[in-house]
């Protein structure tokens, strides 16, 4: 199936439930559920819908109603990256659930919040324990990135330690890029420097 297809296939998602009722009711009829859907907002093609309701036409058998739609990679990445403090109840206890089910899972959880903590907290005289913790893991892509903290450690545990920033630094450096790519072609040198001091 292409990515294309399978897009086109996710739009069915948020109305299964609404499928398997009226399939289980009695109607078979694929461009009458499409047509029902349609007019609830299901805003995907008939061919869709069609190929879904293809598994259950062998013997027109039953089709048990969908469990709960499980969260998408974009939604469980955002819990994580939440602030156990501000993550909604509701999404509190769906990543809950997630890390009882994963033991991966909820090591990674724990190490990208222990990191969270170390930065927010400016605790980087812990920098050495969590890279040793996450080293040893078996969680390949973040144990690759405790060991590339190791490259410029010295650099790092400053930054999770001193309250310096070169935010402001890099702030102007990306200003002063973006009217150099507004003005490219258009003006000198002479304009470009009067924006530059003048543009707030």
């Amino acid at each position: 199936m292409t990515s294309k297809t399978e897009q086109r296939a996710h739009l069915v998602d948020d109305y299964l439930e609404h499928l398997h009722r009226r399939w289980n009711e009695g109607e078979r009829n694929a461009t009458a559920l499409f047509r029902e859907i349609a007019a609830l907002g299901y805003p995907g093609g008939e061919l869709a819908v069609q190929r879904y309701l293809r598994r259950f036409r062998h013997g027109r058998g039953h089709a048990p109603l969908p469990g709960p739609k499980p969260p998408t990679v974009r939604e469980v990445t955002s819990w994580i990256m939440t602030h156990p403090d501000r993550l909604a109840a509701d999404d509190a206890i769906r990543l809950a659930r997630l890390r009882e089910a994963d033991p991966g899972l909820d090591r990674l959880i724990g190490h990208v919040r222990g990191f969270a903590t170390m930065m927010t907290g400016r605790t980087g005289h812990q920098l050495d324990a969590w890279i040793d913790t996450v080293e040893v893991d078996d969680l390949t892509p973040i144990a690759g990135f405790a060991r590339n903290l190791r490259r410029d450690h010295d650099a790092v545990q400053a930054g999770l330690t001193l309250d310096y920033s070169s935010g402001r630094v890099e702030g102007t450096a990306n200003k002063i890029k973006m009217l150099k790519r507004q003005m490219f072609g258009r003006a000198g040198f002479n304009l470009l420097r009067t924006r530059v001091l003048h543009t707030r």
